[in-house]
């Protein structure tokens, strides 16, 4: 920090380790007037299972913040910082009284509509204004760093928990590789969302890659999907935001054939969700094993049809499976 030129170098620093991160160290520095955060990559994540990816996705997560602070600047922390050689960065710290997590107002049950549709449609901005560039697929070309943290934790540990399935599983896997049309976050959670008076910041883009913008939307909407589970009194609600976001950003959808990104999501979207339960990272609050079998009979089904179906498809199957389970 002092190296930084953020601080005085004379002055008293205070520093403060947050917590609710598995994938790496952030620390809240105080200078008495300024306050800032700096995050370093770890090259072992904090789960159960052995789960390892290269340091150097922190390189790329203050690229993808600088690159959509470019035109979305409202949207992202600002980058203050960087040692690249250390995988650290400096950012800028926005204090949970004014920037609320949005993982923990739905887990409370509030439930916007307005704010799922403004992240479906900065969503879809982000994809749109960088899918046409030529230089962002080789600045972003992180294949590696995005199938340790998430083509093979999620989908191919997945498919080895499930024979019966693992073809699907696998093909899905094997055609996310293969898709290159946007740069992709690659882990748009609740978690990773914070609602400001201004708009939503995305934060924690250590999955940044030139990819499928599919994965993207999946992500996002696969916990509107689970929350059901988390606040069955808002399954309604949730449901209603999985659809209106999902409109958000198909109407934005302009570097391809909004319905094919659509049908590549609808095969995805069951993937991730029983990823979510029998993959390296398992939601917490999906813990009963009446849950657990739920979220995989209607994953499997989904899976193991053939036809083309629209993302709605996805939400009624998952609605009809809580209406007979109740």
């Amino acid at each position: 920090m002092r190296r930084s030129g953020l601080v005085d170098t004379a002055g008293r620093l205070e520093v403060q380790r947050l917590t609710g991160g598995v994938s790496s160290d952030i620390w809240l520095v105080s200078t008495g007037s300024e306050s800032f955060c700096v995050k370093r990559a770890l090259p072992q994540l904090r789960v159960a299972a052995d789960w390892y990816a290269p340091v150097q996705r922190n390189t790329f997560e203050s690229a993808w913040l600088r690159t959509v602070g470019a035109f979305m600047p409202e949207s992202v922390p600002k980058i203050l910082y960087e040692e690249q050689d250390r995988a650290m960065f400096a950012m800028e710290y926005l204090p949970p009284d004014k920037y609320e997590n949005w993982k923990q107002m739905l887990s409370r049950g509030i439930v916007h509509l307005e704010t799922a549709v403004d992240i479906g449609a900065r969503l879809a901005r982000i994809h749109s204004v960088t899918a046409p560039s030529k230089i962002l697929p080789h600045q972003f070309a992180t294949d590696a760093i995005f199938n340790a943290i998430r083509i093979e934790p999620y989908l191919l540990t997945t498919a080895r928990a499930h024979p019966d399935i693992a073809a699907k599983l696998n093909a899905v896997a094997e055609r996310t590789k293969r898709t290159k049309l946007a740069l992709v976050h690659g882990d748009v959670s609740p978690k990773n969302i914070l609602i400001g008076t201004a708009a939503p910041v995305f934060i924690d883009a250590e999955c940044a890659w030139f990819g499928d913008p599919a994965f993207d939307l999946c992500f996002c909407l696969n916990h509107m999907l689970l929350k059901c589970i988390m606040v069955p009194a808002r399954t309604g609600e949730f449901l209603n935001a999985f659809q209106l976001m999902s409109r958000a950003y198909l109407n934005e959808v302009g570097w391809e054939d909004p319905q094919q990104l659509e049908e590549r999501a609808a095969s995805l979207l069951p993937a991730l969700f029983v990823a979510r339960v029998d993959g390296k990272s398992p939601v917490e609050y999906v813990n009963a094993d009446r849950q657990r079998t739920l979220v995989r009979q209607t994953a499997r089904k989904l899976l193991l049809e053939n036809s083309s179906r629209p993302l709605s498809f996805v939400a009624e199957a998952w609605a009809n499976a809580l209406g007979s389970a109740s």
